[in-house]
């Protein structure tokens, strides 16, 4: 039976989340899956069907991370008294809110879907920073955001996009798994 010790602090309740969900790792990892195979979707069907499989996927992050987690022996849940669940569920909640603006975007040029995405999720990435203490997440979504910024300037199509996306994901999410194996603060 695992113990919840009462969190007093920003920094216990980072640690809290670093620990139950390895640093955020898993789900950018997740993540990174679900863009590159929202790539091979585009790559070998449509955009249309892309739109929709970055959609799919992208809902079941969350619930494939935890079962990973779970996997690898994380506890399951955040401590309840943890004050940063409140702001992750924020977080949640105003990306869903925007999405239906990459999709009006998707209506005028498919491939402008995926680029609003990406500055979407760089967006909602920024605010990591504040739930795990990891500054490599401030690097992420500004990368993610200037990623976005120039694929759409350079008029790049949806596969380039999402390869991009999805690379960058799992290239992160990598360092993000070794960088704090234990849940304790990394060296960023």
């Amino acid at each position: 039976m695992q113990v919840n010790h009462p969190i007093d602090s920003i920094t216990a309740a980072q640690t809290n989340l670093r620990s139950t969900y390895r640093n955020g790792a898993t789900g950018v990892l997740v993540s990174g899956i679900v863009w590159l195979t929202a790539a091979g979707v585009i790559y070998y069907f449509s955009t249309k069907q892309g739109i929709w499989a970055l959609l799919v996927g992208g809902a079941l992050i969350h619930p494939i991370s935890t079962l990973i987690n779970k996997m690898m022996g994380l506890k399951a849940t955040t401590n309840q008294d943890n004050p940063l669940t409140g702001l992750a569920m924020e977080g949640t909640i105003w990306m869903l809110m925007t999405i239906p603006i990459a999709y009006g975007l998707s209506l005028l040029r498919p491939e402008w879907f995926f680029q609003g995405m990406l500055l979407i999720i760089g967006g909602r990435y920024l605010t990591f920073r504040t739930l795990y203490g990891n500054n490599l997440f401030w690097l992420l979504g500004g990368l993610l955001g200037l990623s976005a910024y120039g694929l759409f300037t350079s008029n790049m199509p949806s596969l380039v996009t999402t390869l991009t996306g999805g690379f960058i994901e799992v290239c992160f999410g990598l360092i993000l798994f070794y960088d704090s194996p234990s849940g304790k603060q990394g060296r960023w």
